[in-house]
C-alpha cells in the first residue's frame, strides 16, 4: 500500500512563512550594518582582507533580499512560482562570492595584499561568529519544514559568511600574533570550493523536497517511500 505525503498545515505554513521573513529581515539589517563597518574599517586599516568581507556581506544581502522577495507573497501559489528565480539569484550570488573570495586569495598569496592588523576588524569578525550561526539555523529549519528550497540554500550562505568570518579572524590574529598572513587565504579558497558547489547546487534546484501540504487529509504524520522521515527525497540536500 503506497503512503500518502503531507506537508505542514496551512497555518504551520504560514506561520514557517513569516519566520523566514524575520530571519531574513533580521540577516539583511545585520549585513548592511557589517558591510559598513568592514568597508569604513578596511578602508582604513586593511584594503584587502575587510574591504572583501565588507563586499561579501554585500554579496549576503542580494541573497537574502532574493528569500525576501519570494516571501513578500503571502499566497503560497505565488511563493511556489518564485522559488526558482530565487534560486538562481542564489547560485549568482554563491558564484559571485566564490569568485571575489578566490580573487582575494590569489591576491593575498602573492604579495599583492595581505590582512593587516586591524581591532575592529576582529571585533567585527567574532560578532559575525557569534550571530550568523544562529540564524542559519533557525532559517534552515524552517525552511526544510516548509520544504523550500530557496530559504534552506540562504540559510547556507549564512553558514558560509560564518566561515568567512572565522577565517578572516583567523587570519587578521595569526598575522598579528606569527606574521602568518598566508593562512587567511590557504582557507579562503577552500570555502570558495564550498561556495561553487553551492551555488551549483541552488541552480539546479537542489535543496529542499518535502512535500506540500494536502489540505483535503488529516496531518497525520505519513511520508511516501520515496521521502525519508524528514521530508526529503534522494539526491536532496535538505537534509545534509
Amino acid at each position: 500500500m503506497t503512503a500518502i505525503s503531507l506537508g505542514p498545515s496551512p497555518t504551520r505554513r504560514d506561520a514557517l512563512a513569516r519566520r523566514i521573513r524575520f530571519l531574513v529581515a533580521a540577516t539583511i539589517t545585520y549585513n548592511v550594518i557589517e558591510a559598513v563597518v568592514a568597508i569604513t574599517a578596511g578602508t582604513m586599516a586593511s584594503p584587502t582582507a575587510l574591504i572583501g568581507f565588507g563586499l561579501d556581506s554585500v554579496i549576503e544581502v542580494s541573497s537574502a533580499a532574493a528569500v525576501a522577495w519570494q516571501f513578500s507573497a503571502r499566497d503560497h501559489a505565488v511563493r511556489d512560482a518564485r522559488e526558482k528565480a530565487t534560486l538562481r539569484i542564489i547560485a549568482i550570488s554563491f558564484f559571485a562570492l566564490a569568485a571575489y573570495v578566490s580573487f582575494d586569495a590569489v591576491r593575498a598569496l602573492t604579495g599583492t595584499g595581505e590582512a593587516d592588523r586591524s581591532i575592529p576588524g576582529i571585533v567585527i569578525a567574532a560578532l559575525s561568529l557569534a550571530i550568523m550561526p544562529f540564524l542559519s539555523a533557525a532559517q534552515r529549519k524552517a525552511g526544510r519544514e516548509l520544504g523550500s528550497a530557496s530559504a534552506v540554500s540562504d540559510s547556507k550562505q549564512t553558514l558560509l559568511c560564518t566561515y568567512l568570518s572565522a577565517v578572516l579572524l583567523l587570519g587578521l590574529v595569526l598575522n598579528a600574533t606569527l606574521g602568518w598572513s598566508w593562512a587567511d587565504p590557504i582557507a579562503a579558497l577552500v570555502i570558495a570550493a564550498i561556495a561553487l558547489k553551492e551555488g551549483r547546487d541552488a541552480w539546479q534546484g537542489k535543496g529542499c523536497c518535502a512535500p506540500a501540504a494536502n489540505t483535503s487529509l488529516p496531518a497525520v504524520g505519513i511520508v511516501t517511500a520515496e521521502a525519508d522521515a524528514c521530508g526529503c527525497k534522494p539526491g536532496c540536500t535538505c537534509c545534509s
